[in-house]
C-alpha cells in the first residue's frame, strides 16, 4: 500500500493518546464557516463534540498507519530473497538459468522489423568473431536508473558516474519492532579506488501521530528528520569538494605565495550529509532543501527500489508520464467546459471586450 506523500513537518514523539492540551483548544475554536458566531450556542456545542470526534478518528488513523509500517517490516522478509537475487545477476555473480530467462515481451525483438532483427544478429556473430568479451551482470544498472529518474539525474554530476558505475544494490530496512519508526536506505558498492566504504547509509526518521496544534491536518506518516553518514573517503578522491589555489601577497616582505583551499560542490554524495533544520526561525530555502531531500528518500523507497528493473528499461517511467498526461487532460477539459459556459452566457448578451489576461485568473 502506497501512503500519502510524507510532508516535512516539525519533530514530535510517536503515540495515539487521545489528548487535548491547553494549547490545543485553540483548534476547536478557530472556525472557517461563514456566519458560524451567528449559530444558536446548542448548534455550536454539537459542532464542538464532532470536532471532538474527528480527533478521536485522526488518532485511530494514526495507530492504522503504525499496523501499516509492521505489515511494511513483515513483508519486507518476503521481497528480501528476490531483491537478493536481483542483485547477484545484476553484478554478474549468478548467471540465471535459460528458464529464468524466459520472458514473453510485447515490446522486444517481437515489434522488430525483420531486416533489424537480422542486423541485430550479424552484428552480434561479427562482435563474437571479434572476439569481444561478454559483459559481466547488467553493467550499469543503477547508473542507468539514476540517468532516467529526473529527481535523481537532477542530483548527478558528471564526477559521480564513474563512483555509481560501482554501486551493486540499494536497500531499504524499516526499524525494529518497539523503536521509533523509521526506514534506512543502504547502498552497497563494490570495491573501488574512492572511498572503503562497502555501505553508505541514510536513516529517515518518521512519526504519524496529529500535530498537538493542527490535528485535522494529519494525512499520514510523514518523515520528521535524516541522517546521513560519513564516507571514508580516499585522498584526493572526495567528490563533494574541489581543490581551488590561490596566491597571496605578504603586504610587508611582498613575496607571493600559493595556498590551496577545499570549498563544496554540487555532488548525489551530498545525499548523505543532509542539512538540518533549525529550532527556531523559518528558513524558506531550507524547507524546500529539507522536503525535497524527504521526497527523494521516499521516492527510493516507495519506486525505485520495488521496481528497479522497470526503471532501468523506461518502462515505469512511461507509466509515471501517463498517470500525468491523464491529471493533464482533466484539467484542460475541465478549463475547456468553463470556457464553453462563458460563450454559451455571453450569446444572450451585449458583445463586451475581454477581460484582461490577469483579471481571469480572479
Amino acid at each position: 500500500m502506497e501512503r500519502k506523500n510524507e510532508k516535512n513537518e516539525a519533530k514530535g514523539k510517536g503515540g495515539n493518546k487521545l489528548s487535548l492540551p491547553d494549547k490545543s483548544e485553540a483548534f476547536l475554536q478557530g472556525e472557517s464557516v461563514p456566519n458560524f458566531s451567528l449559530l444558536p450556542k446548542t448548534v455550536k456545542r454539537r459542532v464542538y463534540a464532532l470536532k471532538r470526534l474527528q480527533l478521536q478518528s485522526a488518532n485511530i488513523e494514526a495507530k492504522f498507519y503504525e499496523e501499516v509500517h509492521e505489515l511494511e517490516r513483515k513483508y519486507a522478509t518476503l521481497y528480501k530473497p528476490i531483491f537478493d537475487k536481483r542483485r547477484v545477476i545484476v553484478s554478474g555473480a549468478v548467471e540465471p538459468t535459460d528458464e529464468e530467462c524466459e520472458w514473453q515481451s510485447d515490446r522486444g525483438e517481437e515489434d522488430l522489423a525483420e531486416d533489424l532483427q537480422k542486423k541485430a544478429t550479424l552484428d552480434e556473430k561479427q562482435a563474437f568473431s571479434a572476439g569481444a568479451v561478454d559483459p559481466k551482470g547488467i553493467p550499469e544498472f543503477w547508473l542507468t536508473i539514476f540517468k532516467h529518474v529526473d529527481v535523481l539525474s537532477e542530483m548527478l554530476q558528471e564526477h559521480d558516474e564513474p563512483i555509481l558505475k560501482h554501486l551493486q544494490d540499494i536497500t531499504v530496512k524499516f526499524s525494529e519492532p518497539g523503536k521509533p519508526m523509521s526506514f534506512t536506505l543502504e547502498f552497497l558498492f563494490e570495491p573501488n579506488s574512492y572511498f572503503s566504504n562497502t555501505v553508505l547509509t541514510k536513516v529517515y526518521k518518521m512519526k504519524s501521530e496529529p500535530d498537538a496544534a493542527d490535528p485535522f491536518s494529519f494525512e499520514g506518516p510523514e518523515i520528521v528528520d535524516c541522517d546521513g553518514c560519513k564516507i571514508d573517503w580516499h585522498k584526493g578522491k572526495d567528490v563533494t569538494v574541489k581543490v581551488i589555489k590561490k596566491k597571496q601577497k605578504h603586504k610587508g616582505r611582498g613575496t607571493i605565495r600559493t595556498v590551496t583551499k577545499e570549498i563544496s560542490q554540487d555532488s548525489f554524495f551530498n545525499f548523505f550529509n543532509p542539512v538540518k533544520a533549525t529550532p527556531d526561525g523559518v528558513d524558506e530555502d531550507l524547507d524546500f532543501t529539507l522536503a525535497t531531500d524527504f521526497e527523494t528518500g521516499h521516492y527510493f523507497r516507495e519506486r525505485i527500489i520495488p521496481r528497479a528493473v522497470l526503471y532501468f528499461t523506461g518502462e515505469a517511467l512511461e507509466d509515471d508520464e501517463s498517470f500525468e498526461e491523464e491529471d493533464l487532460e482533466e484539467g484542460e477539459e475541465e478549463d475547456l467546459d468553463e470556457e464553453g459556459e462563458e460563450e454559451d452566457e455571453g450569446d444572450d448578451g451585449p458583445i463586451t471586450d475581454p477581460p484582461p489576461a490577469e483579471c481571469k485568473q480572479q
